[in-house]
């Protein structure tokens, strides 16, 4: 069986710290987190285990995520000393919906047509989440941050195992009304 990994970090700092969306590379990683589907569990990295994380999606038969390559290995890219998209194989959801729709949507938009369910809370609370703990040095900031991570990557799991069983993606569009998305997601 193939070892499918989904994948997503949350930042220390935004976009406005520092200094916009191609300054990346300077926003550091308060969390990240896996799934794997060759050993069934999560797995919550530290800033400290980012070459552990690395090593774990360049294993991968394929790593999913959601805005992934242009965003997450953006950030991450800046702990490693090779390209990262290059040593691994991806599915990056947000590519190939954006390929047959035209625009980009939201993964909360997905996952509340297609699953009935959304996220938890957004990467602004995490990053409110972050500096508690800088603030702080309590833990309780840092595991509801790991908490959300999680769940972002259990919704971007739920929402490519959607995709794969029925072809499709759902959203809701502008005026309301649910639409679909065809999708050709194959398993590696």
């Amino acid at each position: 069986m193939a070892n499918i990994v989904y994948f997503d970090l949350e930042t220390q700092r935004s976009f406005s710290d520092v200094g916009g969306f191609s300054q990346k590379h300077k926003m550091g990683i308060s969390v990240a987190v896996t799934y794997s589907t060759a050993t069934e569990q999560y797995r919550i990295y530290k800033e400290s285990e980012m070459q552990d994380l690395i090593n774990e999606l360049i294993r991968a038969d394929l790593v999913v995520g959601y805005n992934h390559i242009s965003f997450d290995y953006g950030v991450l890219q800046s702990y490693a000393v090779f390209d990262i998209l290059e040593q691994t194989r991806n599915l990056d959801m947000l590519v190939e919906v954006e390929k047959v729709l035209g625009h980009r949507l939201k993964l909360d938009a997905i996952a509340s047509a297609s699953l009935g369910t959304g996220k938890t809370a957004d990467g602004l609370d995490a990053l409110k989440w972050w500096q508690e703990y800088k603030r702080t040095g309590r833990p309780e900031p840092m595991m509801k941050i790991a908490e959300y991570c999680c769940y972002d990557v259990k919704v971007t799991k739920m929402v490519h195992e959607f995709g794969l069983e029925h072809g499709i993606v759902k959203f809701e569009d502008r005026a309301g009304k649910i639409q679909e998305c065809a999708v050709e997601w194959k398993l590696p």
